[in-house]
């Protein structure tokens, strides 16, 4: 018989619930009770694998942080500058969370985690350092931390305002155009890239988007099982 490694597969089955609850529901209507009784068992199993929802929150950011990698990988592979692909990037999420209250409140949430923010901090920062190495060639480690602690600041500002205060596109220029200065991104090139970014589909585009990270999910966890499962028959 196959050894599957079941405290692996429990814990995959954990996410792959709890996925799909923040996802689908929305991470701040979801209760450890909700992702436990989906699978059926107690909260301090479900505790057990993982102490807090925050936990399990992490999990996904760290999923988001992979699809967004692979995102700039693919515009870069059709000519896509990195600086333009972050400037998407920006538009599509808070596209996204104008559109979608779930993945508003997903990414609410995750930027007021801290245990969440401690990663994306440090991805972002490690991403700034290759796309901006150009434009910051004296920088030191501590500038480009500042830089992110700003980035940050106005990305959030970006998702957290609605509608009623300025239209969607008004404040994607304005969050592009404070982060471009930052990175110290020439002026001239300033109102070449935002209204690139603009004339898009801003809306269709977070859409899309947040239904490829969706399914990217749910692809990922797939995978996951089956190389469990797969390690599991292969010691037998």
């Amino acid at each position: 018989m196959a050894k599957i490694n079941k405290t692996k597969l429990t814990r995959l089955e954990i996410i792959q619930a709890a996925a799909s609850l923040f996802l689908e529901v929305g991470y701040s209507k979801t209760s450890p009770k909700m992702i436990a009784d989906e699978l059926e068992i107690s909260t301090g199993n479900l505790t057990y694998h993982f102490p807090t929802k925050e936990h399990l929150l992490a999990v996904l950011v760290e999923m988001l942080c992979e699809f967004q990698e692979k995102l700039l990988e693919y515009e870069a592979d059709r000519g896509l500058s990195s600086v333009m692909s972050i400037c998407i990037e920006l538009m599509t999420v808070a596209a996204a969370c104008e559109e979608n209250e779930v993945a508003r409140d997903f990414f609410i949430s995750t930027f007021q985690s801290p245990m969440c923010l401690d990663y994306l901090h440090k991805k972002h920062i490690e991403r700034a350092k290759r796309i901006f190495a150009e434009q910051c060639k004296e920088w030191s480690d501590e500038q480009f931390i500042e830089a992110e602690i700003l980035v940050h600041g106005i990305n959030y500002a970006t998702i957290i305002s609605n509608n009623t205060l300025l239209p969607l596109d008004v404040r994607i220029a304005g969050a592009l155009n404070q982060i471009l200065n930052i990175y110290n991104v020439p002026a001239e090139l300033h109102k070449e890239k935002i209204e690139k970014v603009l004339a898009m589909d801003c809306r269709g585009l977070g859409k899309r988007v947040l239904k490829e990270f969706v399914s990217y999910v749910e692809n990922t966890i797939d995978d996951a099982f089956d190389e469990t499962i797969s390690t599991g028959r292969k010691k037998d």
